[in-house]
């Protein structure tokens, strides 16, 4: 049976921003995952979670889909700060209608 820590999860205000900037699929499809993916060892990276190497953003990055969530952790107190949501279009990285290079 595996164990399951619940990290307390903060969004910034432009995180906020960012999700009621989408649809309202897709900003369930965000929060489900969200949901999903930071119920334990966030700083460890699966398939759909990456640590990005001297960004700008966030020091992880979530991938659901063409969306990009991108957040930091703090094991210590059992946190997540969710930073930005953006969305992918092949090399192109959009948060907040703004176009990021990675």
């Amino acid at each position: 049976m595996k164990r399951v820590i619940m990290y307390e999860i903060h969004v910034s205000p432009r995180a906020e921003n960012h999700i009621k900037s989408l649809g309202k699929r897709e900003q369930q499809v965000v929060l489900d995952e969200v949901e999903k993916q930071f119920r334990h060892q966030l700083d460890k990276p699966t398939r759909n979670r990456k640590q990005l190497e001297e960004t700008v953003v966030a020091p992880w990055e979530l991938r659901v889909g063409a969306l990009r969530v991108f957040y930091d952790v703090n094991n210590d107190k059992k946190e997540v700060a969710l930073i930005a949501v953006g969305k992918k279009d092949h090399n192109i990285l959009r948060i907040g209608g703004e176009e990021i290079s990675l």
